[in-house]
């Protein structure tokens, strides 16, 4: 009779789907498989950059590859998008920007909006922007860039990374203060843009230091203006926006996100990983050898600055529906 009860409730078990032999996947197995870092902006620029270097270093701290994959479009919000709507099992997350998740909702309807909508990782590197034009460009200071853009309305056309970029609104920001004619000019990034720049298709670019840096050394580009409260160590003839009595310091962060619904088990996984490879020489020498300052933060401080950052900047919301 026992063995005949034993019987029975196995066989309701299996029927039910529990199944002895066969277990539910658990965390214990994460990660079997590469997870997929959507970088949202194109191959060469600063952003895969940055996340090529970090899937390299955490090869040592995470058991399997992270495996980069572009998707860039629509100022970073094509690529951010998909690693926000994926499933919430760890095996794709994000490489973004601070404009793409606190900027762009305010510009467009997307299907993300505040950092509730998503899960912050981990803030990974601070980018400056810089004003840089070609070496044989006839201005040689940013007084005589400015004189020009007056005396010439539409004979200024500055390559940004975007509509809603921090780069564009910082070059907005710099037109408005300085009254110069300047035209904003999107491209996908600064694979794209600097280039353009070197080829006379537009006459500046605002950019990070990472993007024009190679040019610089080169002696193919020149940077006027950087948009910090101190000068640059990697431009110091340059200098800053507040220098010339303009406000305008904003920067750009990178950080990783995943989708809504992340357990915090694999959020601490990847997490631990991302740390380890900050720190890691594999990271870091490629890192400050193009301009960046690595800069940590861990998911709850990151999510109260992207909310901080997600309130403050609605202000530009009405300037961006200009710019469609």
């Amino acid at each position: 009779m026992k063995k005949g009860i034993q019987m029975f409730i196995l066989s309701l078990a299996i029927t039910a789907g529990i199944g002895f032999s066969t277990p539910r996947p658990t965390l214990a197995t994460y990660p079997e498989k590469p997870v997929t870092m959507i970088c949202v902006f194109p191959a060469g620029g600063a952003m895969d950059m940055t996340a090529r270097a970090l899937a390299e270093a955490a090869k040592k701290y995470f058991p399997k590859p992270f495996a980069v994959m572009n998707r860039p479009g629509a100022a970073g919000t094509i690529g951010t998008a998909e690693a926000i709507q994926a499933r919430p099992d760890g095996y794709t997350i994000g490489i973004t920007a601070v404009a793409v998740l606190t900027v762009q909702p305010h510009r467009t309807k997307l299907p993300f909006g505040p950092p509730e909508d998503y899960t912050p990782i981990i803030k990974l590197v601070n980018q400056p922007v810089v004003l840089a034009v070609k070496q044989d460009a006839p201005w040689k200071t940013i007084q005589e860039f400015i004189q020009f853009g007056k005396a010439n309305p539409g004979k200024l056309r500055v390559g940004c990374p975007g509509i809603g970029t921090i780069p564009m609104l910082d070059a907005e920001q710099f037109k408005m203060m300085s009254q110069a004619d300047l035209t904003t000019v999107p491209f996908a990034g600064g694979a794209e843009s600097v280039p353009a720049m070197l080829g006379g298709h537009v006459e500046a670019v605002s950019q990070h230091p990472s993007e024009v840096m190679a040019q610089v050394k080169a002696g193919k580009a020149r940077v006027l203006v950087v948009f910090e409260d101190k000068r640059n160590a990697l431009f110091p003839g340059a200098p800053t926006s507040k220098e010339l009595g303009y406000d305008i310091t904003m920067g750009v962060y990178y950080m990783l996100i995943g989708p809504k619904g992340l357990s915090s088990q694999i959020i601490a996984l990847i997490h631990d990983a991302a740390k380890k490879s900050m720190e890691d020489p594999i990271f870091t020498k490629p890192m400050e050898a193009r301009g960046f300052d690595i800069n940590y933060e861990g998911p709850q401080d990151l999510k109260k600055r992207l909310v901080r950052d997600y309130e403050g900047n609605a202000k530009f919301a009405d300037l961006l529906k200009e710019k469609k």
